[in-house]
């Protein structure tokens, strides 16, 4: 008797909330726009670092010196992998 009563009392509950919509949290703008600053902030690092090793190995090669800079250079091309595969899986779980 008191199930019935708590079932009856529970349909008539749930079947008085609507279909919410949907909306945006609070503040999702500048979180989405904080994102993309860090994504041209990785991309201006890794083409910074690719010219400056690439600067580099000619200054090496031009000297004479020992060859350090090709080490750089696959380091920065490593660190671009590692942050297009983050941007790509980021993209995916963002639904962009």
């Amino acid at each position: 008797m008191i199930l019935a009563a708590l079932h009856d009392t529970y349909g008539i509950a749930v079947a008085q909330v609507g279909n919410p919509t949907p909306e945006a949290p609070p503040m999702a703008d500048k979180v989405m726009q904080l994102s993309r600053y860090f994504t041209w902030g990785i991309l201006l690092s890794g083409v910074t670092a690719i010219t400056y090793g690439g600067g580099r190995f000619a200054w090496e090669k031009w000297n004479g010196g020992g060859l350090q800079s090709p080490k750089m250079i696959a380091s920065a091309m490593a660190g671009g992998a590692v942050a297009t595969s983050a941007g790509t899986i980021m993209n995916a779980v963002i639904g962009a």
